[in-house]
């Protein structure tokens, strides 16, 4: 059976631009993954919001996956927040697997985002969790929390980024995606 570390941000102190913040939105889209991930046969282990980034890495390293999905939310520099939109998928220059993994989640949420030419992968080495990770690495910032059309559209999808990228790592892994 296939076997993925799911990731969502740690980051309880990132505010969303219109209330919430970037821990308790990504663990909602990890939460409405998992009834897509069991029914497509695929096991995962999931961080925990008390754990820290080093340890959720340390537990990832730990394991067997096959993937490591981290999904996180975006904001802008000080001097220009609230003004930037998109979606960016990073992934470790020096994997095929990684880039392979970050590709389809772009392509797939090309499809969902209403932006779709405001969705790219992003090769990185200055990401932790994405240059420390063993497993094939994929880091999804879904959008701009810190702008009012992008957090709301966040807050508006759940369930669809949950569905979007359940499929992207059925796609990845090679089995068949099935509705829970």
């Amino acid at each position: 059976m296939p076997n993925i570390y799911l990731s969502p941000s740690l980051q309880e102190w990132n505010p969303y631009v219109d209330g919430g913040n970037e821990e308790y939105y990504m663990n909602l889209i990890a939460d409405a993954m998992e009834p897509y991930l069991r029914a497509s046969g695929i096991d995962f282990t999931r961080n925990m919001p008390e754990m820290t980034l080093r340890q959720a890495i340390n537990q990832s390293n730990a394991g067997n996956y096959d993937l490591h999905l981290a999904i996180h939310s975006n904001a802008s520099g000080e001097n220009s927040a609230g003004q930037n939109r998109g979606v960016e998928v990073y992934y470790y220059p020096n994997s095929a697997k990684g880039e392979n993994f970050a590709s389809t989640i772009a392509t797939n949420f090309s499809e969902l985002y209403p932006n779709p030419e405001k969705v790219k992968t992003v090769p990185t080495t200055s990401l932790g969790e994405v240059r420390l990770t063993k497993a094939p690495t994929a880091l999804i910032e879904v959008a701009y929390h810190d702008n009012p059309e992008d957090a709301r559209w966040i807050r508006d999808n759940i369930q669809g980024i949950a569905k979007n990228l359940s499929k992207s790592v059925a796609e990845t892994l090679g089995v068949p995606f099935a509705e829970p």
